[in-house]
């Protein structure tokens, strides 16, 4: 059982880490670029790239000790990740109804891995 909550947590680490890089994406896509190649090869969109490979290998590690109807779940913790960066980084607001919806997908999450 002790396994367990290690492939859990190698699993919500890769989400934490596919969160940072989805926000270094944002931060990216909302600057000017000189053409439409710089757009896309530049170095903060190829190591978030990066980063999504190596979340999805923690994915697949993760998966050895899990069962497969709980990667979904423990999938869907990234919402709650990318809203609290994004208040932090981007400095979007967290509304009422977004804390709402955080509050719901918690919950379920709760459920479902009980």
């Amino acid at each position: 059982m002790d396994n367990f909550y290690f492939y859990c947590g190698v699993f919500i680490f890769g989400v934490l880490v596919s969160s940072f890089a989805q926000i270094a994406l944002k931060k990216t896509a909302v600057k000017e670029h000189e053409s439409l190649i710089k757009e896309y090869l530049n170095a903060p969109v190829i190591c978030a790239y990066a980063v999504f490979f190596m979340a999805t290998f923690c994915s697949v590690y993760a998966y050895k000790g899990i069962p497969l109807s709980l990667g979904p779940i423990l999938e869907s913790t990234q919402y709650l990740f990318v809203a609290v960066l994004s208040y932090i980084f981007l400095k979007e607001k967290l509304t009422k109804r977004r804390i709402l919806g955080i509050s719901v997908i918690l919950c379920g999450v709760l459920i479902c891995s009980l």
